[in-house]
Protein backbone atom coordinates (compact mmCIF):
# COMPACT_ATOMS: atom_id res chain seq x y z
CA UNK A 1 0.00 0.00 0.00
CA UNK A 2 1.29 3.53 -1.00
CA UNK A 3 -0.57 6.79 0.98
CA UNK A 4 -0.56 9.95 0.12
CA UNK A 5 2.34 12.73 1.33
CA UNK A 6 -0.46 15.52 1.00
CA UNK A 7 -4.05 14.06 2.35
CA UNK A 8 -2.82 10.60 3.83
CA UNK A 9 -5.37 8.47 1.70
CA UNK A 10 -4.59 5.12 0.17
CA UNK A 11 -3.32 5.81 -3.32
CA UNK A 12 -4.06 3.53 -6.08
CA UNK A 13 -2.14 2.43 -9.31
CA UNK A 14 -2.91 4.27 -12.97
CA UNK A 15 -0.37 3.27 -15.68
CA UNK A 16 2.37 2.89 -13.64
CA UNK A 17 1.97 6.02 -11.19
CA UNK A 18 0.03 6.19 -8.21
CA UNK A 19 -2.61 8.35 -8.05
CA UNK A 20 -5.05 9.60 -4.68
CA UNK A 21 -8.80 9.10 -5.19
CA UNK A 22 -8.76 12.11 -2.61
CA UNK A 23 -6.61 15.26 -3.44
CA UNK A 24 -5.26 14.24 -6.80
CA UNK A 25 -1.65 13.93 -5.87
CA UNK A 26 0.69 11.62 -8.18
CA UNK A 27 4.00 9.87 -7.29
CA UNK A 28 5.88 7.83 -9.46
CA UNK A 29 5.36 3.61 -8.94
CA UNK A 30 8.98 3.20 -8.51
CA UNK A 31 10.38 -0.10 -7.69
CA UNK A 32 7.62 -2.59 -6.40
CA UNK A 33 9.33 -5.29 -4.65
CA UNK A 34 8.40 -3.90 -1.34
CA UNK A 35 5.55 -4.01 -1.96
CA UNK A 36 2.33 -7.33 -1.10
CA UNK A 37 -0.04 -7.85 -3.34
CA UNK A 38 -3.06 -9.31 -3.18
CA UNK A 39 -2.15 -11.91 -5.33
CA UNK A 40 0.47 -13.14 -3.71
CA UNK A 41 -1.54 -13.57 -0.46
CA UNK A 42 -2.94 -16.40 0.41
CA UNK A 43 -5.72 -17.84 3.46
CA UNK A 44 -3.83 -20.13 4.87
CA UNK A 45 -4.27 -18.28 8.29
CA UNK A 46 -7.97 -16.99 8.19
CA UNK A 47 -9.96 -18.41 10.83
CA UNK A 48 -12.95 -19.73 9.48
CA UNK A 49 -15.99 -18.87 12.16
CA UNK A 50 -19.56 -18.62 10.06
CA UNK A 51 -21.75 -21.65 11.19
CA UNK A 52 -20.66 -24.09 8.55
CA UNK A 53 -16.53 -23.53 9.37
CA UNK A 54 -14.81 -26.63 8.83
CA UNK A 55 -12.64 -26.24 12.02
CA UNK A 56 -10.45 -29.21 12.04
CA UNK A 57 -7.07 -28.36 11.90
CA UNK A 58 -7.41 -24.83 14.56
CA UNK A 59 -6.56 -25.04 18.29
CA UNK A 60 -8.12 -28.36 20.38
CA UNK A 61 -8.99 -26.79 24.11
CA UNK A 62 -9.20 -29.95 26.44
CA UNK A 63 -10.05 -27.67 29.55
CA UNK A 64 -13.78 -27.13 28.85
CA UNK A 65 -16.93 -29.23 28.57
CA UNK A 66 -19.76 -29.57 26.00
CA UNK A 67 -23.02 -28.68 27.81
CA UNK A 68 -25.15 -30.82 25.01
CA UNK A 69 -22.56 -34.07 25.06
CA UNK A 70 -20.68 -34.00 28.10
CA UNK A 71 -17.70 -34.26 25.43
CA UNK A 72 -14.26 -32.01 27.16
CA UNK A 73 -12.53 -31.22 23.90
CA UNK A 74 -13.44 -28.04 21.38
CA UNK A 75 -12.07 -26.49 18.50
CA UNK A 76 -11.80 -22.67 19.68
CA UNK A 77 -10.90 -19.68 17.83
CA UNK A 78 -10.44 -16.17 20.03
CA UNK A 79 -12.05 -12.62 19.20
CA UNK A 80 -11.66 -9.46 20.22
CA UNK A 81 -15.35 -8.36 20.76
CA UNK A 82 -15.26 -5.30 23.06
CA UNK A 83 -12.40 -2.82 23.67
CA UNK A 84 -8.52 -3.24 23.38
CA UNK A 85 -7.98 -2.78 27.16
CA UNK A 86 -11.14 -5.87 27.74
CA UNK A 87 -10.30 -9.55 27.04
CA UNK A 88 -10.91 -11.33 24.05
CA UNK A 89 -13.77 -13.65 23.53
CA UNK A 90 -13.34 -17.41 23.29
CA UNK A 91 -15.63 -19.33 20.94
CA UNK A 92 -15.62 -22.88 20.96
CA UNK A 93 -17.33 -25.66 19.01
CA UNK A 94 -17.45 -29.26 20.54
CA UNK A 95 -14.99 -31.81 18.36
CA UNK A 96 -18.01 -34.66 18.99
CA UNK A 97 -21.23 -33.16 18.34
CA UNK A 98 -20.63 -29.38 16.92
CA UNK A 99 -22.24 -27.59 19.46
CA UNK A 100 -21.30 -24.23 19.82
CA UNK A 101 -20.77 -21.70 22.96
CA UNK A 102 -18.69 -19.01 23.75
CA UNK A 103 -16.19 -17.84 26.74
CA UNK A 104 -16.28 -14.43 28.38
CA UNK A 105 -13.00 -13.74 30.41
Amino acid sequence: MQFCDECGSMMKTDDGVWVCPDCGATEPKGDTSDFVTTEAQDDSDVIETSEDANFEGKPIASDVRCDDCGNGEAWYTIKQTASADEAPTRFFKCTECGHRWREYN
